[in-house]
């Protein structure tokens, strides 16, 4: 008999094994055999009753128990009252050599395991002050309030519940103006500039101009969709914003920028700048793609508003949960201007099919309830206490070092000597410290900038933030 056959029983391993050769049961003894020679039933892994993969199989239950007999005394199995026939301990797979695998774009320069003890790297929350409990107990109300349709396949836009609980949320906290219809629910901001892309090539445009200092990994899909993405000079203004109407042979169809706060430099676009992209906009018929990555946190001044509510029209607002919560959920959200929004779900597909129902409602409740506020007032304090002590650690200890771009965010950027950004990189390492340069963020396009560090001081858990701090101040000049 040859075929293939996949357990399925109430209690043991599901598995599939190809059963082979003239007898049922040799073929089912060497099967199990195989399994546990490469490794597919790992050691102690509980396998079906006899009763129950005879049921599965189609076969008399004494042929199963028979085989399960013999394995045992080949040593292949173990069988003991109450707890079942499992893998023998002893019949272990064969260890697998490792193999180097290369990291993904947005992994490079991040500490792999073995790697450095302590990372000081932008772009990360304290992942250890996620509000499990809290999460947890709107996990709990969504789940009972959730009805029975959320389990199915739902709306492109993603589920009404949470696009209502964000279109008061933006209105109230980032004075976005938008109404639960013309919200897209999106798996992080990379599917949200994925879906982008791919309207802009279907509307002819091939140029999205970005800031020559920013996240390579966007400039990356932006290019894969194929887009051209030149860069726009930036100071201490923001994104020089006459770059798009002057006589320098720009005529993007886009623009993706970070006008609330620069992403690595952290300035705010100037208000007189913010009004020229909007009138650019107008005037072009472009689209500015507005990444509002890290809103939420202000310390030292007013908030400053979405640039969406200067023109719905011509902003697209993008927005993510990965800097207040935890880029794991893979929950973010777009705001495109009404015209736009069906080209964005035609580009969708039919379905949500990136992200989950049911994280999506817990999102939901977990701003609704109030939950969402609560856990960014406490999470803006300590990232403020953060800060406040990373500057007061350098002026004490690396007082030669200017301090820049704190006034919101999760980052500073650390002014170094002209030249010794790559030696201070160099010193972090063998301290085992994961530290980034400026240049790390330059768009290829750019010109060579000043020589610094990107610091992100929300990454470390408050037990590791201290040596964090210290092996930094140790390498600075």
């Amino acid at each position: 008999m040859t075929g293939s056959r996949a357990i399925s029983a109430a209690f043991g391993a599901d598995l599939h094994l190809e059963i082979q050769g003239p007898g049922l049961r040799a073929g089912l003894m060497e099967a199990l055999r195989e399994a546990v020679r490469t490794g597919r039933l790992a050691p102690g892994t509980r396998l079906p009753s006899s009763r129950a993969l005879a049921a599965d199989l189609g076969v008399a239950r004494n042929t199963v128990a028979d085989a399960y007999a013999e394995l045992v005394a080949e040593g292949w199995l173990t069988a003991r009252q109450g707890s079942g026939t499992r893998v023998a301990r002893r019949a272990a797979a064969p260890a697998r050599r490792a193999q180097a695998v290369e990291p993904l774009p947005w992994q490079r320069g991040r500490p792999r395991t073995g790697g450095p003890l302590r990372t000081l790297h932008p772009g990360t929350p304290d992942l250890a002050s996620f509000p499990r409990a809290e999460w947890l107990k709107a996990a709990r109300r969504a789940l009972t309030d959730a009805p029975h349709e959320a389990f199915g396949y739902t709306d492109p836009r993603g589920r009404p519940e949470l696009r209502t609980a964000l279109a008061e949320y933006l209105a109230r906290s980032r004075g976005v103006r938008a109404d639960p219809e013309r919200i897209v629910v999106c798996s992080g901001f990379a599917q949200g500039i994925l879906l982008l892309a791919a309207v802009l090539r279907a509307r002819r445009v091939r140029e999205v101009a970005v800031e020559s200092y920013g996240l390579d990994v966007h400039w990356r899909a932006l290019t894969a969709a194929g887009l051209r993405t030149p860069a726009l000079p930036l100071d201490g203004l923001g994104t020089r914003t006459e770059a798009l109407t002057g006589d320098g042979g720009l005529r993007p169809g886009a623009v993706l920028i970070t006008p609330a706060h620069q992403f690595p430099l952290g300035g705010a676009l100037a208000p007189d700048r913010r009004a020229a992209l909007v009138d650019w906009a107008r005037a072009s018929g472009g689209l500015v793609l507005e990444d509002d990555y890290d809103g939420e946190f202000r310390y030292d001044r007013q908030p400053v508003g979405a640039l969406q509510g200067l023109d719905p029209e011509h902003v697209v607002y993008l927005g993510t949960v990965s800097k207040s919560l935890a880029p794991g959920l893979r929950l973010g959200w777009m705001v495109p201007p009404r015209h736009l929004v069906g080209e964005v779900l035609a580009a969708k597909g039919e379905v949500e099919w990136a992200s989950s129902a049911l994280d999506q409602l817990t999102l939901a409740e977990f701003v609704a309830s109030g939950a969402y506020d609560r856990h960014v007032r406490g999470m803006r304090l300590r990232y403020r206490r953060r800060r406040d002590q990373l500057v007061a650690a350098l002026a004490e200890r690396a007082p030669g070092v200017r301090v820049t771009g704190i006034a919101a965010g999760l980052h500073a950027v650390l002014e170094l000597p002209p030249g010794s950004e790559r030696a201070v990189l160099r010193a972090a390492a063998l301290q085992g410290l994961a530290l980034q340069g400026l240049d790390a963020f330059r768009h290829p396009d750019a010109p060579p900038g000043r020589d610094a560090l990107v610091v992100g001081y929300a990454t470390p858990t408050d037990s590791a933030w201290p040596g964090a701090l210290d092996a930094l101040c140790r390498v600075l000049p």
